[in-house]
């Protein structure tokens, strides 16, 4: 909490902050980190982010998890009981050996918890972890995925929690603020060994990616400013990327917003996306394009169109 508070002071000692800025923490129910949650209260976190992924034993085990489902609850309500009043807790679906009846009761048994924020995602195979080289038998099928996502969302809106994103879900005004920026294709600094950044210059018109050394050591003995690689986005990288972003937002897209965001001429993108307009995955009105219900439950597919 003491080196959370340095960090922070300093942020308002260069920053203009706005006095009720959002402050979001991660934690994590199998480590330490909740056990001076008045401290990090008092340092000036103001929302919590948790990843609890289940509130079933056998799926912890089976994710590789080092929390128990009741160490999961227990994290919860001592942050409750330290203050907090806005907490996100993770959940995810398409585990292995699940259910589409194991998934719906596992999300209420979250909901029953209370959080004002949700995250619903669901268990993605990544390159380079121990899924991908062991991949889990009895994963559900494509049905069932489709199934377990509707119907999570249905529940998830019978409780008062508004879909804002693919994944997100938020009690009425509790959205998250730097996911929002993130998928309005705002920029953000990165601080820390492996962390990203994306900056917009205006006086060059250039958008950049960052990224900072992973490795700690090799981090902190940098003498280059702990920049690994520096990417100047081109017409290509631009139109992939804020369509990544923007996709996941429940909402349309302006077109104009496009433009005032990457400089382009809309019309780049709309000729990108003529498959995607025949197979109905959206739809282009005015100023705007939105994605259709099929669209949204397969937005990476039409990602892929501008790659």
């Amino acid at each position: 909490a003491h080196s959370i508070e340095r960090i922070l002071n300093a942020v308002r000692a260069l920053l203009n902050c706005k006095p009720d800025m959002e402050v979001t923490m991660e934690v994590n129910p199998g480590t330490g980190e909740y056990d001076n949650f008045v401290g990090y209260r008092k340092a000036g976190v103001n929302r919590l982010s948790m990843g609890i992924q289940s509130l079933k034993d056998e799926n912890l085990k089976s994710l590789g998890r080092i929390h128990s489902s009741e160490q999961a609850v227990d994290v919860y309500h001592k942050a409750r009981d330290a203050g907090f009043d806005n907490i996100n807790l993770d959940m995810m679906f398409a585990l292995p050996n699940q259910s589409v009846d194991d998934a719906f009761q596992d999300l209420q048994t979250l909901i029953d918890l209370k959080p004002n924020h949700i995250s619903y995602y669901q268990l993605t195979i990544e390159a380079n972890t121990l899924f991908a080289v062991q991949t889990p038998d009895n994963l559900p099928d494509d049905e069932n995925l489709e199934t377990m996502y509707l119907q999570g969302n249905e529940l998830l809106e019978k409780n008062g929690f508004q879909q804002y994103e693919v994944s997100a879900y938020a009690k009425k005004e509790q959205t998250s603020q730097h996911n929002i920026n993130y998928w309005q294709f705002g920029d953000y600094l990165g601080i820390g060994a492996g962390a990203h950044a994306k900056l917009s210059f205006g006086a060059t018109s250039e958008i950049k990616r960052y990224v900072k050394f992973k490795h700690p050591k090799i981090y902190l003995g940098s003498v280059n400013g702990f920049i690994h690689e520096t990417k100047v986005l081109d017409t290509s990288d631009l139109l992939f990327d804020y369509m990544l972003n923007a996709v996941r937002l429940k909402q349309p897209i302006s077109l104009t917003n496009f433009s005032y965001c990457t400089g382009l001429n809309s019309s780049l993108l709309i000729n990108k996306l003529t498959y995607a307009k025949q197979a109905q995955w959206l739809v282009v009105e005015g100023d705007t394009l939105e994605l259709t219900e099929k669209g949204y439950l397969i937005s990476d597919e039409i990602v892929k169109l501008l790659l």
